[in-house]
């Protein structure tokens, strides 16, 4: 029996058939209302916190963080539901919070702002790690990161936080205290963080225990003198609205966790030899965004299998750090020597290449070029049928019996293995 499964490549799809025994491990198919009153609700009964509304009247100034083209946040609804308040609000700024990644395109700003862009033109303000000038700095986390944080959040004082909850792969999850730290801070700051997502414990829907998730919470104590409004966005697979929560930073983040998990955590049979993995747009914007979508299938895969990824890699490698020490570095051992004599950021995601590397075959079929894909340790691919009967060919000349695990959106995916 054939089955046809539509692959998402860029904004387009591309048919797959399988006609082997697999599994397609995707984002919960949840009941979604109306998105408006979803909206209004959160926003008339915010958690630990007065009303959005009284909160904008009482701040002289008022600095809005949204993120960047890279996720799929629905900022443009929410600034549209907000915009009454907004409008007559006397010094109102947007920053936006790239962390470490670059400012966004035209269409992206189109994409995060909608139509009330040229409106607000004037007062968007993009973050720039690398410009320390922009930073101040507030004091350290008990590990020792050093908070430097764009100075438009410590002179203006009150923000209202737009984002969104998700699994992330080392972080545990996106959103909340993400839109600070990396989404507002220095690039020394985010490097400091990042270096313990190489711990075992930085991992999906962790967060107690996860050094990357604990130094973030510990570091959001420098910011207790500031008046934060946060409102925390959760969506479905094919990026509507499924629940929002309002108010409180924490509170709102904790909460918005609960139903990220009903819709991103999915139960999977069992472990596939073969995992297709797809980074969906925009989460395909480059390789190094990518990256994400492999560390979530390797979830489903067994050891000695063979992983897929799927990624136009529109824009190519992005921050190429990663891959200038994994070609200078043949071995896990080079890789963490090279990282024991001081780490960059960007040196987790070799790290963790090089151990996938080490557990199954990296196949990939991408935009990229070959001589990239082959640095970043996979084998690059081109036609994504051929690609994938390879792989059943290849299981099966091993004396195995295929399995399959197919994730269409393995960005955003977290496989239950039971």
């Amino acid at each position: 029996m054939i089955i046809l499964i539509k692959v998402p490549y860029g904004q387009e799809y591309i048919d797959l058939d399988v006609t082997i025994p697999h599994e397609i491990i995707a984002p919960v198919n949840v009941k979604v209302g109306k998105e408006s009153e979803i909206i209004a609700q959160a926003l008339e009964i915010p958690v630990g916190m007065e009303a959005f509304s009284t909160f904008a009247r009482t701040s002289d100034k008022l600095l809005v963080l949204v993120n960047d083209g890279t996720r799929p946040t629905p900022t443009s609804k929410v600034l549209k539901e907000l915009y009454p308040i907004l409008k007559e609000h006397p010094d109102v700024k947007f920053l936006i919070a790239t962390g470490a990644h670059r400012g966004p395109t035209e269409d992206e700003l189109k994409y995060i702002f909608g139509e009330l862009l040229d409106e607000f033109r004037s007062s968007i303000h993009v973050h720039d790690a690398r410009k320390d000038e922009d930073m101040v700095y507030l004091g350290e986390s008990s590990n020792g990161t050093e908070m430097y944080l764009n100075r438009l959040v410590t002179e203006t004082k009150n923000i209202l936080v737009i984002g969104s909850v998700e699994p992330h792969y080392f972080a545990g999850y996106t959103g909340g205290r993400k839109s600070f730290l990396p989404g507002v801070a220095a690039y020394r700051t985010i490097e400091m963080n990042h270096m313990h997502a190489l711990s075992e414990k930085a991992a999906p829907l962790a967060l107690k225990g996860n050094p990357v998730a604990e130094d973030m919470e510990d570091a959001m104590k420098v910011l207790n003198d500031l008046h934060v409004f946060s409102i925390q966005t959760v969506l479905t697979a094919d990026h509507g609205l499924y629940a929002m929560v309002a108010g409180d930073l924490k509170l709102s983040f904790e909460l918005a966790v609960k139903k990220a998990n009903e819709v991103f955590c999915t139960p999977c049979g069992r472990r596939g030899n073969i995992v297709l993995t797809v980074a969906p747009y925009p989460m395909d914007i480059d390789l190094y965004q990518s990256q994400k979508a492999l560390e979530n299938g390797k979830l489903a895969l067994e050891q000695g299998g063979i992983i897929i990824l799927v990624s136009k890699c529109r824009e190519g490698i992005g921050d190429d750090t990663f891959l200038k020490l994994l070609c200078c570095a043949q071995t896990s051992e080079e890789v963490m020597q090279k990282i024991a004599e001081g780490y960059k950021l960007g040196y987790h995601k070799a790290a963790k290449m090089i151990q996938m590397g080490m557990h199954a075959q990296m196949w990939a079929v991408s935009d990229l070029d070959t001589g990239t894909l082959e640095m970043a340790r996979l084998k690059p691919h081109t036609d994504l049928q051929e690609t994938f009967d390879m792989a059943i060919a290849t299981i099966r000349a091993k004396g195995k019996e295929p399995y399959a695990v197919v994730l269409p959106q393995g960005s955003l995916t977290v496989p239950l293995v039971k």
